[in-house]
């Protein structure tokens, strides 16, 4: 089951961004590792971990459930990043990257939602 969600473009995508919140969080204050660092790390897997558990249960309510999970925590994830972005953790052009990517990704997960 994982290897065909991993071929989704949308769990491509999430996957992506969790890696980039991965290495950009690397540099966060020591203060922040049980802060910010924790929580946008938690909320960025969270989001390719939903698609793969959504796609597990099959196709109906409880899949489009997950997904919907999924697209709330990049949104949180989103806001996280631009948090680290306005206390000077993070440089715009790696917060450009990163929403660039939770874009697409976000649309992807938009996309799966409204066919189930």
């Amino acid at each position: 089951m994982y290897q065909d969600t991993a071929k989704l473009l949308a769990w491509q995508k999430s996957h992506e961004f969790a890696l980039m919140i991965y290495k950009i969080t690397q540099d966060f204050p020591k203060e922040e590792l049980y802060g910010l660092t924790s929580q946008i790390r938690r909320a960025a897997v969270s989001v390719p971990s939903n698609i793969v558990e959504g796609r597990a249960r099959g196709y109906g309510a409880e899949t489009k459930r997950f997904y919907m999970i999924a697209r709330a925590s990049l949104e949180e994830a989103r806001y996280q990043v631009l948090l680290a972005r306005d206390l000077g953790y993070v440089c715009e052009d790696v917060y450009m990257k990163a929403i660039l990517i939770a874009d697409e990704a976000g649309r992807l997960l938009s996309g799966m939602i409204k066919r189930l």
